[in-house]
């Protein structure tokens, strides 16, 4: 895991790492049994097909990992320990789909001895359509 970040290589506006995954129906049935999560709309491709979405589609959780995948390559122990994620879930992951996840430090602040770092996170697949969006708070 990375180590804490150093504050003087940390600036508003620097992007974050980025993590690229591939989303396959095997990915989706691995996370349902994980998770404990088997909602058809994740795992039964018959049952999918016959609903609006269409088809199957990840779960959202599995999604908000890359995220946590991103912060934690970016911010270590630090993201791990106390950071706090917001977000909004826009459209579904689906099966064949590449997922990009980026973000990028929107704001440094400094309170009572202890520096937060604001950052804006967004997934979006291969079409550019963005998947989450959100914003995570980490503390230094």
């Amino acid at each position: 895991m990375a180590q804490k970040p150093r504050l003087s290589d940390i600036h508003q506006g620097d992007s974050l790492p980025s993590v690229v995954k591939h989303i396959t129906q095997r990915g989706i049935n691995l996370y349902a049994e994980a998770s404990g999560d088997f909602n058809p709309i994740h795992v039964d491709e018959t049952f999918a097909a016959q609903t609006p979405l269409g088809g199957t589609i990840a779960h959202g959780m599995l999604i908000l990992a890359y995220i946590s995948e991103m912060m934690t390559e970016a911010f270590g122990k630090s993201w791990v320990e106390g950071g706090k994620l917001s977000v909004r879930f826009k459209a579904p992951a689906r099966p064949n789909d590449t997922i990009t996840t980026s973000g990028k430090i929107d704001s440094i602040e400094h309170k009572e001895g202890v520096t937060y770092i604001n950052c804006s996170v967004e997934s979006c697949n291969q079409k550019g359509e963005t998947v989450i969006t959100g914003g995570a708070v980490v503390k230094l």
